[in-house]
């Protein structure tokens, strides 16, 4: 760990012990300076990183200050989805989402679609243009199914911060994350099998379960500290689960951080009954605090985790480039890899493969988790301010994803058809349940720079909202 993160570290600590309180001015930069004995701009690395954390907030010719308290919505509920293994529906709901289209005129809340518009992008845009001009033209001919050599050590190089020890052999490059998770969901089950997932979930994972005529059981899913392991416990005893799926770092949709605790936890669950886990950790690298949290794969001693990524969030999902650790079933993923896409495009993994290695990844990486942790408070701002009274809505430890929670009998479905209207799509709750659950929540997506247009459509969300509710109750 470098001065700079050990120093903000140690004051990040400081402040959230209380030690200092919300308003107190921090010590000053020179003041620090010499207490640790560390140069100037060491010290402002720190405190541009308890920035970025919202830890600290300048002050002009002031200094540094510990931000104000805010009074915060409440947390969504814990949901109560069904009891049983189900069929998985709302397809429809999915497909409607999926088939817009950019458009300037359209604020779209709804998508997964982070930043692409930051200069850290540059150099990547910059090697994927040289790629084309090369003329050995490396970037059109086919490469291994396994992915190209350099892009997978520079994957297993960039795992260490998650906790994972992999050797290149170990990883198969995807053609994003969605093709890594049904590979590995293929890898392990047949028709009829029964998978259990975090609830709500992804909604790509569940049509593919959908797809390949599996069953889903949701697990009941705190907004803090991720999936309930008691129920999933009690779900393994009474029926013949053959894999879980999650996503414990950054979810999506609640944004929290499953407990290192609670991860270990769930690892030993699994063993016990012997079912895989599939790890979808695509929104892991763009968690707030340091250190990166750690995998349930880096607790991985007998290759049953499966860990699945992208670069779909961190840099843009156009490149479609994923990658899989799926451990003992390697060999499996490799074949299922091999008769949906073969090989992934030779391109786009070549020029991220130089991005990682030229040490751009990590600047990028930086800019986004405090573009997105200061669009994060901006937006439940927001919330609060022009949403009805009574709605709840999560605290996203990392990533760029807000759910919301409307009085029960609320139709989100309703309120999405009229925000067509208006130019503004959110994504709607029912999507990320298997039984058509949390109709009455939503998903907003705080990835874009907050303007005055993203601010207005949001007001638009909640107006629209209040509206609803009053012709509900009228």
């Amino acid at each position: 760990m470098t001065l700079y993160m050990n120093l903000a570290e140690l004051l990040g600590s400081r402040i959230e012990q209380g030690f200092y309180r919300p308003g107190d001015r921090l010590p000053s930069v020179r003041a620090l300076s010499v207490e640790h004995g560390v140069s100037l701009s060491t010290v402002q690395q720190a405190y541009r990183l308890l920035e970025d954390n919202g830890l600290a907030a300048p002050r002009p010719k002031s200094g540094y200050f510990v931000p104000a308290a805010r009074q915060l919505p409440a947390l969504p509920a814990i949901g109560r989805p069904a009891q049983r293994p189900v069929d998985i529906s709302q397809w429809d709901q999915v497909i409607e989402l999926m088939r817009s289209t950019p458009d300037p005129n359209v604020v779209q809340l709804g998508r997964g679609m982070p930043d692409v518009a930051s200069p850290t992008l540059k150099p990547l845009m910059r090697e994927l243009s040289r790629l084309s001009r090369h003329q050995g033209m490396p970037g059109l001919y086919y490469d291994t199914v396994s992915g190209t050599e350099a892009l997978r050590e520079q994957v297993a190089r960039l795992l260490l911060d998650s906790g994972c020890h992999v050797s290149p052999n170990d990883l198969v490059i995807t053609t994003g994350c969605h093709e890594a998770l049904s590979s590995s969901i293929r890898a392990i089950c047949e028709p009829g099998d029964i998978v259990a997932v975090d609830s709500p979930s992804f909604f790509g994972a569940m049509q593919t379960l959908k797809g390949l005529g599996m069953k889903a059981l949701e697990i009941p899913t705190d907004p803090i500290t991720g999936i309930s392991l008691e129920a999933l416990e009690l779900a393994l005893e009474q029926w013949p689960i053959k894999a879980i799926q999650l996503t414990p770092n950054c979810n999506n949709p609640l944004g929290y951080i499953m407990p290192e605790a609670r991860k270990r936890a769930l690892l030993t669950l699994a063993q016990r009954f012997d079912v895989a886990i599939i790890e979808d950790d695509v929104y892991g690298d763009l968690a707030f605090h340091y250190p990166r949290p750690r995998t349930i794969k880096s607790f991985d001693e007998d290759g049953r985790v499966l860990l699945c990524s992208s670069f779909s969030k961190t840099l843009a999902p156009g490149l479609r480039v994923g990658w899989v650790a799926p451990g003992r079933y390697l060999e499996r993923v490799l074949h299922m890899k091999y008769i949906s896409t073969g090989s992934t495009a030779t391109q786009p993994q070549l020029a991220i493969a130089s991005f990682l290695k030229e040490g751009h990844f990590e600047p990028h990486l930086r800019r986004m988790r405090g573009q997105y942790q200061r669009a994060r408070d901006l937006m439940i701002d927001w919330v609060t301010r022009y949403f009805p009274a009574g709605t709840r809505c999560s605290r996203p430890q990392g990533g760029f994803m807000l759910w919301v929670e409307l009085p029960d009998g609320f139709d989100t479905l309703r309120l999405n058809r009229r925000l067509l209207e208006q130019n503004v799509q959110i994504a709607v709750g029912s999507i990320f349940s298997a039984s058509g659950k949390y109709r009455n929540c939503l998903r907003m997506n705080f990835a874009s720079m907050p303007t005055p247009q993203v601010e207005a459509a949001v007001k638009s969300v909640g107006l629209a909202a209040s509206e609803l509710l009053q012709e509900q109750s009228a």
